[in-house]
C-alpha cells in the first residue's frame, strides 16, 4: 500500500511539472517580451518610469528598456539586440528606416535643446543666437563648454551647432582644456558642468529634472536649430527576423494614443510649472 501511495504521489508530482512546462497549474510561465532601446534624455526626466507599467499593463508584457545615447541605440536596432527604438536624432533615423533596418519613422513628442550654465553668465552669451553662443565661447577658450561626447542625439545636435558656426568638430575637439569631453549621458553631463561651472547643451526636459542639482540657467534657449524630435521606430523584421513586431507595433500606436500623449503634455507641469515635452503624433514640427 505504501509503494503505491509513493506511486501515486510521483505521478502526481510529474503531472504538475509537465503542466507547468506546457501552460498548466505549478509553474509560471515567463512574461512575453518587448525590448526597447531609448535615450538617456527620456530615462533622465523619468518619463519612462511612468510610461511602462502603463504598457506593460496594457499589452501584458515585460517592457525591458535599454538607456543609451542614439548612436548605440540605432547600432542594437542593426545587430537585432532590440525590437524597437525610441530615439531623437532625425538624420540617423531615416537612414536606419532607408537601409531597411526600420518600418517606419513616426514622431510623437518633441521639446527644444538649450544652452545652459551659471546664472552669472561669465561669457555673456545670453541673447545671442545659438550659432554665436558656440562662436564666441570657441573664440575666447575662457570658459568650460562640457560635451557629452557619446555619439548621442544631443552630441550630434551640438556637432550641427559647431558646424553652423562655421567650426570644424575635429578642430573643437583639440582646441584646448576648455572643451571636455564628458563621455556620459546627459543626467551625468549637467551635474559636471554644474561642478565645474561652464557650460552644456542640454534638452529642456532633463535640463528642468536636474536643475535644483546643479545649479544652472537656461542662458540661450532659441533657435530654430534647437528643436528636438522623439521619434518610436519598429525594428523591421524582414531584415532582423527575432524581433517582436506586434509588440513594437503596439508600442507605436501606445506612444500616439489620445490618452498617452496627453500624458506627454502634462508631464513635469506639476513639479516644474511646465511640460518637459510637447506630444507631436501625426503632425511633427519643422521648426
Amino acid at each position: 500500500m505504501k509503494k503505491l501511495i509513493a506511486a501515486l504521489s510521483f505521478l502526481l508530482c510529474l503531472t504538475m511539472l509537465i503542466e507547468g512546462c506546457t501552460g498548466g497549474i505549478g509553474i509560471a510561465q515567463p512574461r512575453e517580451r518587448l525590448r526597447v532601446a531609448t535615450t538617456t534624455s527620456l530615462y533622465d526626466t523619468g518619463l519612462w518610469a511612468v510610461l511602462e507599467p502603463r504598457f506593460e499593463a496594457k499589452y501584458g508584457v515585460e517592457l525591458d528598456i535599454i538607456y543609451a545615447g542614439t548612436g548605440i541605440a540605432i547600432e542594437y536596432g542593426r545587430r537585432g539586440d532590440v525590437d524597437a527604438l525610441v530615439v531623437h536624432d532625425k538624420a540617423r533615423e531615416l537612414s536606419f528606416v532607408a537601409d531597411g533596418y526600420g518600418t517606419e519613422r513616426t514622431p510623437f513628442a518633441y521639446n527644444y535643446f538649450v544652452i545652459v550654465g551659471p546664472a552669472s553668465d561669465p561669457a555673456g552669451i545670453k541673447g545671442l543666437s545659438p550659432e554665436n553662443a558656440f562662436k564666441k565661447l570657441a573664440e575666447s577658450k575662457s570658459y568650460p563648454f562640457i560635451s557629452r561626447g557619446d555619439d548621442s542625439g544631443t552630441h550630434s545636435k551640438e556637432q550641427a551647432i559647431w558646424a553652423a558656426a562655421g567650426f570644424s568638430y575635429a578642430d573643437i575637439q583639440k582646441s584646448g582644456d576648455w572643451y571636455v569631453d564628458a563621455g556620459r549621458g546627459m543626467g551625468p553631463t549637467l551635474v559636471m558642468a554644474g561642478e565645474k561651472q561652464g557650460y552644456t547643451l542640454s534638452d529642456i526636459g532633463t535640463f528642468l529634472a536636474f536643475k535644483g542639482q546643479t545649479g544652472l540657467s537656461a542662458i540661450v534657449e532659441t533657435g530654430s536649430i534647437m528643436l528636438n524630435v522623439y521619434a518610436v521606430i519598429p525594428v523591421n523584421p524582414e531584415m532582423i527576423s527575432t524581433v517582436n513586431s506586434q509588440q513594437a507595433q503596439n508600442l507605436v500606436e501606445f506612444l500616439t494614443s489620445t490618452e498617452i500623449q496627453q500624458l506627454i503634455n502634462d508631464y513635469g507641469t506639476k513639479d516644474y510649472g511646465t511640460s518637459l515635452f510637447t506630444a507631436c503624433a501625426g503632425n511633427e514640427p519643422v521648426s
